[in-house]
């Protein structure tokens, strides 16, 4: 999916993007469509908008929130974590308080609508997180979106992607 997301990135917004994943390999299709391949922290410090999508909570806990190496420590104040894992309120919320003591802006934006939905840039998005957070991130957001929601404060979108 994050492969779609991010060609509609590029296609739509004209953007350049640096895109990471545990397989270079399965960066391959965007590198040659203009995308940098580098390590998430590498990603990180240049950064303006951060967007992940992992696994499992635990993955994104590691990979945000590591107190050597973790994203958040190598991110540029005022920049933007927006995270598209289907992941626990709890930990967003976590991570939307951090973010706020680092100067960083972090975003919960869950999915639904699977591979096919972001192929054709068709997904519902729904946020969580502050308004203004929100407003500003949803442009991006609607170039792989049908529908983006705002569902409330940090933790929201993951509450709301559970119960659909």
């Amino acid at each position: 999916m994050g492969k779609s997301m991010a060609g509609h990135l590029m296609t739509k917004g004209q953007l350049s993007l640096q895109v990471s994943d545990r397989f270079q390999a399965a960066c391959d299709p965007l590198v040659k469509q203009g995308a940098t391949f580098m390590s998430p922290v590498e990603i990180a410090k240049q950064a303006d908008y951060l967007f992940i999508m992992l696994g499992y909570p635990r993955d994104v806990e590691t990979m945000v929130l590591d107190k050597q190496d973790g994203l958040f420590r190598h991110m540029k104040k005022g920049s933007f974590l927006i995270d598209h894992t289907t992941s626990s309120p709890s930990l967003n919320m976590r991570m939307a308080d951090e973010a706020k003591d680092l100067g960083i802006n972090c975003v919960d934006a869950p999915v639904s609508g699977g591979d096919v939905g972001a192929k054709n840039g068709k997904l519902v998005t729904m946020v969580g997180g502050q308004k203004d957070h929100v407003d500003h991130v949803r442009p991006l957001l609607d170039m792989y979106s049908a529908q983006v929601e705002l569902m409330g404060e940090a933790g929201a979108g993951q509450h709301a992607k559970a119960a659909n």
